[in-house]
């Protein structure tokens, strides 16, 4: 018999569409390598008496065949690879050969050395597949993978296109403030960018790590001060991609989230400009999170609101229902709202909600700079005059807010 160890394994990429596999065993080594496996179109024969939820999802799904009994003899008829991935050693032990003496590409779990094949750690970064194998130290595979996968992600690893790429518009949510909180399709649209128009809330950290080439246009918005006229914001979009620029709109937060994503979608659209949307990590619910604050919580609130502050109550341009929201008993979370706090506080009061309802204001949440100001309805005002909190800042009211790690136990109620 061929020592396999002692040579390294030649790696390649098997093209299973449409071609029979099977899987023996339907534990959790089937479940990790399954998905693999469906998303490459493999036509997928399982056999085992038993599976994990996970997996009888898949078979129910459709996604896989299963056939509920012990492996037997025959079963990797006409196979392309195999599995092999029972808890019996013996049942193992017979597949592998089975898948040798037909000449089946055979990965055991329980026993690499026995096996054809290895599974190598594998990674995936918008159209790049990353296949690493140490030999015996799959922590180190994996670790190698994580490091290649995460470098081509961020642009940190040069990766550059060669062939022609197609330019885009991205409308990208950044998330709260945390650089590290953006998500990876994000990520990688930024390194890839040629002009990315970015808000003054998105993660302005990730804009120092942009090539010199880059032209970073800034959209940003300051409370009473200058501003970018949306129509210009519009104008710039639409400028950038008819040049043949591959353009990210980089916002705070996630772009249809009170970003105006919508408004700026709608204006590539009449342009003729197709873009992606990005959706990122809402402050609304990230910002209490960081601040140690659940929005929901078993048996204090089974639901939570989230409002736009911008526009006061008695406002006749407010789209706000305050009289319903000051019924709920569950969370209203405010983003927008640091300078409007006392009329709201007073609507809501005035409309029902009790003058001693807990809220919290969260600033600069999740970035270094964050603070957190408890106060109740009836005291907001006062507090956030006396603490000078100023946006972006998330308010918080309800309950919720006396809840945290340190706090009380969670009645027992669902």
């Amino acid at each position: 018999m061929v020592e396999y160890a002692e040579q390294p394994a030649y790696p390649v990429g098997l093209r299973l569409s449409g071609r029979r596999v099977v899987v023996i065993g339907g534990g959790q080594v089937a479940q990790r390598r399954l998905p693999a496996l469906i998303a490459a179109g493999a036509d997928i024969t399982l056999v085992s008496p038993s599976a994990t939820p996970s997996v009888e999802a898949m078979a129910e799904a459709g996604e896989i065949t299963w056939v509920r009994r012990r492996y037997e003899d025959g079963d990797l008829a006409d196979a392309w690879y195999a599995l092999i991935a029972a808890t019996d050693p013996e049942a193992n032990a017979r597949a592998s050969a089975e898948a040798e003496r037909h000449r089946v590409w055979c990965v055991r779990s329980d026993d690499a050395e026995a096996a054809t094949a290895w599974t190598p750690a594998t990674g995936r970064s918008e159209g790049v597949t990353v296949a690493v194998l140490t030999g015996h130290d799959p922590r180190r595979s994996a670790a190698v993978r994580d490091a290649i996968v995460e470098g081509l992600r961020d642009g940190s690893i040069g990766a550059p296109h060669h062939r022609a790429r197609t330019p885009f518009v991205a409308l990208v949510g950044g998330g709260p403030g945390d650089p590290d909180l953006i998500t990876v399709r994000g990520r990688r649209l930024l390194a890839e960018a040629d002009v990315v128009i970015a808000d003054r809330l998105g993660p302005r950290d990730l804009l120092d790590e942009l090539p010199p080439h880059v032209e970073v246009i800034d959209a940003a918005k300051i409370p009473y001060g200058r501003f970018m006229a949306q129509e210009a914001i519009n104008n710039a979009l639409i400028e950038h991609a008819k040049a043949g620029k591959s353009v990210v709109r980089l916002k705070g937060g996630d772009p249809f989230v009170f970003g105006r994503g919508m408004e700026e979608a709608q204006a590539l659209a009449e342009a003729g400009i197709a873009c992606t949307v990005v959706p990122g990590i809402s402050s609304s619910i990230s910002v209490p999170g960081a601040a140690g604050i659940p929005v929901t919580h078993r048996g204090v609130a089974h639901e939570f609101t989230v409002v736009s502050g911008h526009v006061a109550p008695e406002d006749p341009r407010s789209l706000v229902d305050w009289e319903s929201l000051a019924k709920l008993r569950g969370t209203l979370v405010i983003l927008m709202g640091v300078d409007k706090i006392g009329a709201i506080a007073r609507a809501l009061v005035a409309y029902g909600k009790a003058p001693d309802t807990p809220l919290a204001l969260i600033q600069e949440g999740t970035t270094a700079a964050q603070r957190r100001v408890d106060a109740t309805l009836a005291t907001v005002a006062e507090r956030v005059a006396a603490e000078d909190v100023r946006p972006p800042a998330v308010i918080v009211i309800g309950d919720v807010v006396q809840e945290g790690p340190d706090k009380r136990p969670a009645p027992s109620s669902v």
